[in-house]
């Protein structure tokens, strides 16, 4: 990136028979143009100082921003100032790019300065250089509270205002097809988004029982989900052992994020209770449980006595008799147990729950209870 950015200034020097030096919005020093003259005037204490410390000072800046270079669409011409060190006129040519000024190239102005001509040819190379600069903003930008206020809104107003914000951060990608990936229990901060390929952004989300990362991965297309299962893979791997993933639908645009986050996190739950999934899970593979996620995390009251920790056995055993749609001899040979064995553990089931699993509707409430206590 700083070779093309030294390309780009060394053809504005040659254009204009003079070296330029290209500075970022905060008047940091990006690249510079060789400079080869006797006149010592030339090198006058700002550009000096500009060229060894990489940075013009506070007073330097107010004094050139006074001259309107932050809101100029075409060159500046800016006088000499001996009293500020600045021995010679300079011409600023603003680096743009939407409308945005994100840095200046600056040159020494001559007596028999730079045609128009060969002014508008700079400046067209200058917007080169803004295209530059802001992918590199882009790809660096960290987005984590813009797409953690999204997450964490309550809706509303609140929400669409939080969406506005990243959208704007975002830009042009904040319209294409992204989905969500959830990796929990998350220990640390996010990570750059720089070492997660196709990342636009990552935030730490606080849950109910674990910190969870939340990854907003930019994708292709619907059908080539690679980009998501791959960061969820390597994050997850860094997680820990214990970790799980959750992979939202894609969807185009940043409107249903929520939902996504939703759907990622419900994966990720879903995977971490049910080996099968996991360790990885998409929302669409993860069948009853897109609707068992959405359960209250309290155990149902008929439930409480099954589940507290003194009945795993009994547990364990009708779970596995519902998994098999009350098939006791297919429960049975998988648990290694007798049927009468079996029947004898549904029956202290009943007397603990005060359910019937001769009836339909028991046996979906309690079926229901026992995978949403997994999660």
């Amino acid at each position: 990136m700083k070779g093309d950015y030294q390309e780009l200034v060394d053809e504005i020097s040659a254009l204009l028979g003079a070296p330029a030096t290209l500075e970022n919005r905060d008047f940091g020093l990006v690249a510079f143009g060789a400079h080869d003259s006797d006149d010592d005037t030339a090198m006058d204490p700002v550009r000096t100082r500009s060229i060894l410390t990489r940075r013009s000072t506070p007073a330097v800046r107010a004094w050139f921003e006074g001259f309107g270079i932050t809101r100029a669409t075409g060159p500046v011409r800016i006088p000499a100032a001996p009293e500020a060190g600045v021995y010679r006129d300079r011409i600023c040519l603003p680096v743009r790019h939407r409308g945005v000024v994100l840095g200046y190239v600056w040159l020494l102005d001559a007596e028999r300065g730079p045609t128009e001509g060969q002014l508008a040819a700079a400046m067209d190379v200058a917007a080169r250089i803004g295209v530059l600069l802001f992918d590199e903003a882009r790809a660096g930008a960290d987005l984590t509270r813009e797409f953690a206020a999204v997450l964490t809104a309550s809706g509303g107003r609140q929400r669409e205002a939080a969406v506005t914000a990243l959208g704007e951060a975002l830009g042009p990608d904040a319209d294409g097809l992204h989905t969500v990936v959830c990796v929990t229990p998350w220990q640390d901060g996010p990570p750059s988004v720089r070492t997660v390929p196709s990342a636009a952004a990552l935030a730490t989300v606080g849950a109910h029982d674990a910190t969870a990362l939340a990854v907003l991965v930019r994708l292709r297309s619907p059908d080539a989900p690679d980009p998501a299962t791959t960061a969820a893979d390597r994050l997850r791997a860094t997680a820990g052992p214990d970790a799980t993933a959750g992979i939202a639908t894609a969807r185009r645009g940043l409107a249903g994020l929520a939902e996504s986050w939703h759907e990622a996190r419900s994966a990720a739950r879903a995977a971490h209770a049910e080996s099968r999934l996991g360790p990885v899970a998409a929302w669409p593979s993860i069948g009853p449980y897109r609707l068992l996620t959405a359960l209250p995390r309290t155990p149902d009251p008929v439930a409480r006595t099954l589940l507290d920790g003194s009945h795993t056995e009994l547990a364990r055993t009708v779970e596995v008799f519902l998994d098999r749609a009350g098939q006791a001899g297919r429960t049975a040979a998988l648990l290694g147990i007798h049927r009468q064995t079996l029947y004898y553990r549904l029956g202290r089931v009943e007397q603990l729950t005060g359910l019937d699993l001769d009836d339909g509707e028991d046996r979906l409430l309690l079926h229901m209870a026992l995978k949403a206590a997994r999660l």
